[in-house]
């Protein structure tokens, strides 16, 4: 009822951006459906200064530039649903409202079609009772022969969805089977009803259902050959001019397309696509879709097919969303340097210029000079039209030549055309305001050499303005402004660390490495604290993401690691909330093999968050340091400085915004704090001070083993670190570890004990080292 067929591509290729077209993608014939990728969420934004919306028709919102998906936003690609809510409003103006549209959408899409019969042997009284789940149809305010028409209609309609509608999703890359169940009979009562109606509304349904009946009776032929010889073209011109032009005639019309697609006359079927496309807003994308020139010589067919400029200036615009929009533009600029199809294929062209595309992946001097090329092209094509201020939108080129000579580095010119925009804006639009200030604050960036105390005065209001927008305080709809921020913090960022002020850089873009010095965290505490910020330092410090808590805990961390607990647990108190979460496994316990998922299922008596920890801790080292149960306390002390390594079950603790909050491998920990969370030294040191005070064998054994633990990890530690496998890990390497001094002192001297039958059941790689 109301479906409409087009190509799938096999292939979606990028079209050669040569003026000369090189197509060569094949092509496969769909019946009804096709599925593409569209994603709501995905509108890259991130990368782009320029929004279309601003100057854009929405009916072209789709084909806004996208890197990776078919449409852009999101958007409708199931043509079994596409025409759904105007099939349903056409229905309800031509009954006269008489039937609702919550009804006439049941009848119409969800009904099956023994639902529909049942329906209509109920009109009829041949069914007493009315089928459960759909409408009462005899409540409605239709005589019994409108209702009779409607009815009929509808059964016949849903008889051919069995051959129309494709029911499951094929993708590009699978071949579609020709359609089946095309019977002949269902054809000639189309033709009936054809012919006998007389009311325009349902004569041109009955008419579109002829055309696509039509249409896949010649796709269910027993060969090529044979298709082709059916009724559709002749039926289709015979009665093209009975109906009036409207969404069901050019629905009709986009069947007759795929006709002459599948007789590879290309040209012709692109020339009617391009009709259909241009008629409405819906039939956009199933058009434009299935428009596909194999060649130049097609193209020059598509051309001459053309009745009028307005007709060409729409096939040069499709082929202009597919490739090639510069050789588009300076067509249809040459037919009318006003039309409203030079808008999309501009913002397109900017857009497609800002994408880094494979310059992220390829560096080599010939990419890079043909980038710079066609950069240059661009920025020549918008500036001529642009100086020509001839086009409905002048700001728009100006804005657009302004923007392409900024990316291609031609400052003091980019300067001119926004000069001129300026003038141009239209008052009162605060999406077009924002988006010039977007562009006019990128070009301030991209010449910003150095930075001094007027230069911060300047730009006091832009980055406030830009973290207010990052921030939802000033909301403008449309605007892309996340490449600005972005641009903005590594711009602002990377001069001052030229200028050697480490301090302005790290608030732009905090840097790990500036945490490795403690006078540099103490200036960021004395500039958070600072009264009387200065107007450029509070517009500055809204891009530094931590708190004056951040800071305490990081240095209390990193006085932790060099054994001073003492002055850690000061700084620990003024960490705020950041010192009061739950570690997740109970930091003093350990066991021969590091099972953290054990240790955070097992049940903990006492919950330690990071300041109780550590005032744990220095409670056991001032037991220590008091000569009171030595052994245990520091048994105990030696379990927490392992724990709070990369092997321990307390990575937590070290896991933050500035030394990383994920690490599953060790190269994962940032470079300048690797080895500070690998390192067991610590923990070796406490495990042989325990040994040193054992009063049995057993506790030796164990004392020794842990030792071992910890040399092992230093040995993992040389591998996962080591240039050669800086990218990569061997991990048969690790089979072929060095035993290590404590593997043979726990078995040359603790062999008798309990504890080391259990090392030799729980501990393969000693018992391989054992059996030895």
């Amino acid at each position: 009822m109301n479906y409409l067929p087009f190509i799938s591509q096999n292939s979606r290729k990028k079209i050669s951006r040569k003026f000369l077209l090189t197509f060569s993608l094949t092509t496969a014939l769909t019946g009804g459906l096709v599925w593409a990728c569209a994603d709501g969420d995905y509108d890259d934004s991130q990368y782009s200064n320029f929004s279309p919306e601003a100057f854009v028709d929405p009916q072209y919102s789709p084909f806004f530039y996208a890197s990776s998906v078919s449409y852009y936003g999101n958007v409708n690609d199931d043509s079994n649903t596409r025409y759904n809510e105007l099939v349903v409003k056409e229905w309800e103006t031509h009954l006269k409202g008489k039937v609702s549209s919550k009804d006439l959408e049941v009848l119409l899409f969800k009904a099956s079609d023994k639902g529909l019969d049942s329906v209509y042997k109920y009109s009829k009284g041949k069914l007493a009772v009315r089928p459960a789940g759909l409408p009462d149809v005899k409540s409605f305010q239709l005589s019994s022969k409108e209702l009779d028409t409607f009815l009929s209609y509808l059964l016949l309609a849903k008889s051919c969805e069995s051959f129309a509608v494709q029911k499951r999703t094929y993708y590009w890359d699978e071949k579609k089977p020709a359609p089946t169940g095309v019977p002949t009979e269902l054809g000639e009562r189309l033709l009936q009803e054809y012919q006998s109606t007389k009311d325009i509304f349902m004569k041109q349904r009955f008419w579109f259902q002829l055309v696509r009946y039509y249409y896949f009776q010649e796709l269910a032929a027993a060969g090529p050959e044979q298709q082709g010889n059916g009724r559709l073209v002749s039926f289709f011109e015979q009665s093209r001019n009975l109906f009036p032009k409207n969404l069901m005639y050019y629905r009709a019309l986009s069947y007759l397309a795929g006709h002459y697609y599948q007789q590879k006359d290309y040209a012709t079927a692109n020339y009617l696509y391009s009709l259909s496309y241009d008629f409405s807003a819906d039939m956009k994308i199933p058009s434009k879709w299935s428009f596909h020139p194999q060649n130049e010589s097609d193209w020059e067919k598509s051309l001459k097919l053309a009745k009028n400029n307005e007709e060409k200036i729409t096939l040069w615009h499709m082929l202009g969303i597919s490739n090639d929009p510069e050789r588009a533009i300076d067509k249809i600029y040459a037919l009318n340097p006003k039309s409203e199809k030079l808008d999309l294929l501009l913002s397109r062209l900017i857009n497609g210029s800002e994408d880094p595309g494979d310059r992220y992946f390829t560096d080599t001097s010939s990419f890079a000079a043909t980038e710079r090329k066609r950069m240059d092209h661009n920025a020549e094509l918008v500036g001529r039209i642009a100086r020509n201020n001839n086009t409905a939108k002048p700001y728009f080129w100006n804005l657009g030549a302004g923007y392409l000579n900024t990316l291609s580095g031609h400052y003091a010119l980019a300067r001119t055309f926004y000069n001129k925009a300026k003038t141009q804006l239209p008052k009162n639009d605060k999406l077009l305001s924002a988006q010039y200030k977007i562009l006019d604050w990128t070009l301030f960036l991209s010449q910003l050499k150095k930075i001094d105390a007027q230069t911060e005065k300047e730009m006091v209001g832009p980055i406030n303005w830009l973290a207010d927008l990052r921030d939802g305080k000033d909301t403008i709809s449309n605007l892309r402004f996340n490449r600005a921020v972005a641009k903005s913090v590594e711009t602002l960022s990377a001069l001052y660390k030229k200028q050697g002020n480490l301090l302005k850089s790290n608030c732009f873009s905090s840097n790990t490495a500036f945490y490795t010095t403690n006078q540099n965290v103490e200036a960021l505490k004395a500039l958070l604290s600072k009264p009387g910020k200065t107007a450029f330092e509070l517009a500055m410090l809204r891009y530094y993401p931590l708190k004056m808590e951040d800071l305490y805990y990081h240095q209390a961390l990193m006085l932790v690691y060099k054994e001073k607990i003492d002055e850690a647990v000061p700084l620990m108190e003024k960490a705020g909330q950041k010192a009061t979460f739950n570690l997740l496994g109970n930091p003093f316990t350990i066991h021969i093999y590091d099972c953290h998922d054990c240790d955070f299922a097992a049940p903990q008596k006492k919950k330690y968050t990071p300041l109780t920890f550590l005032k744990t801790m220095q409670s056991i080292k001032a037991e220590i340091a008091a000569g009171k149960n030595v052994f245990n306390n520091a048994y105990l002390l030696a379990n927490a400085y392992y724990n709070i390594t990369h092997y321990g079950n307390a990575r937590l603790f070290y896991q933050n915004e500035i030394t990383g909050t994920d690490a599953t491998q060790p190269t994962d920990i940032p470079k300048e704090f690797r080895l500070t969370f690998t390192s067991g030294k610590l923990a070796e040191k406490y495990y042989l001070l325990a040994r040193a005070n054992a009063s049995t064998k057993d506790q030796k054994a164990r004392c020794t083993y842990m030792a071992s633990k910890c040399e092992r990890n230093e040995i993992y530690n040389s591998i996962y670190f080591s240039k050669a496998n800086e990218k990569k890990y061997y991990w048969e390497e690790f089979s072929m570890i060095p035993s290590g001094k404590y593997f043979a002192e726990l078995k040359r001297d603790y062999s008798q004990t309990q504890y080391y039958k259990e090392v030799l059941n729980e501990c393969g790689y000693f018992r391989k080292y054992a059996g030895k």
